[in-house]
């Protein structure tokens, strides 16, 4: 039996040049209707307030590009990876070019400590960037 929502209509008071600025933000990013638009910003500010908690049990995932060609970066990053088992739950590994590689590492635990891994990752020399994606599944 599929789970009901309860829905509650609110109105806002929004400037006209703001709420123009926000529907064509909207239909740039494949909104249909407001309430929507608003419904998965609320959210994501929510997830935001979430990740503030250092305690709070949050997921993420974690993609960086790097140089596979760089002394001894892929043991070092499998390392690291290791290190915190527990807040890792799989990686994915693309070969972009020659030389280039793409791993996106997914995670699970403690908002503080899903910082450090990727902190930890994302500043390990030979890691060329990073994109952590913070999500929640209390939202």
């Amino acid at each position: 039996m599929a789970k009901t929502t309860k829905i509650t209509r609110t109105t806002l008071a929004i400037e006209r040049d703001l709420l123009a600025k926000f529907d064509a933000w909207m239909v740039a990013h494949g909104y249909s209707n407001r309430s929507q638009a608003m419904r998965d910003l609320i959210r994501q500010t929510l997830v935001q307030a979430e990740w503030n908690k250092p305690k709070a049990k949050v997921v993420a995932s974690l993609a960086i590009i790097y140089d596979h060609a760089a002394h001894r970066l892929t043991q070092q990053l499998a390392g690291l990876q290791h290190e915190d088992h527990h807040a890792i739950l799989c990686s994915q590994h693309v070969h972009l070019d020659h030389k280039t590689c793409l791993e996106v590492i997914l995670m699970q635990g403690p908002a503080a400590r899903l910082r450090r891994v990727c902190d930890c990752i994302t500043a390990t020399r030979g890691v060329q960037a990073g994109k952590l994606t913070l999500l929640s599944t209390n939202v």
